[in-house]
């Protein structure tokens, strides 16, 4: 029982729950940022190009005929798939890029407003002053 009772009290500390949630938000966030690069991004840069996919994108080492598909030249010969490099670099900026921004915009949160300045005196440090004054007297 004691092991139970020590896992319990690991689980639920603060930071193993903070990190659970990081992991879930992470997870959620990685879907979201796959999703507007393969529905929005790719098939705008694949207009751009010409190119209707990235996969297909590659350098054949042995003839292949013209319109072989990645899977087919493979079994052809070697081939420099450089296609799914593209993509994932491409991921990799955007993610990086999309927490960066998260992170700039918790960061600004997080900052407190400067403290405002008193114009004038408060009412501590006039008295303060006029007990000053009265004792130079």
């Amino acid at each position: 029982m004691k092991i139970v009772s020590e896992f319990k009290e690991f689980a639920v500390k603060g930071n193993v729950v903070d990190l659970a949630v990081g992991v879930i938000i992470g997870s959620a966030f990685g879907k979201l940022i796959t999703s507007v690069i393969d529905d929005l991004v790719m098939p705008v840069i694949s207009g751009l190009i010409g190119q209707p996919d990235f996969s297909n994108m590659y350098y054949a080492f042995k003839e292949t005929p013209v319109g072989t598909t990645l899977i087919d030249a493979k079994k052809i010969g070697p081939v420099f798939a450089y296609g799914n490099f593209i993509t994932i670099s491409i991921n990799f900026i955007l993610s990086a890029l999309g927490v960066f921004m998260m992170i700039k915009t918790i960061n600004k949160m997080k900052k407190e407003a400067p403290a405002e300045v008193a114009s004038g005196l408060s009412s501590t440090d006039a008295l303060l002053i006029e007990i000053r004054d009265n004792l130079k007297k």
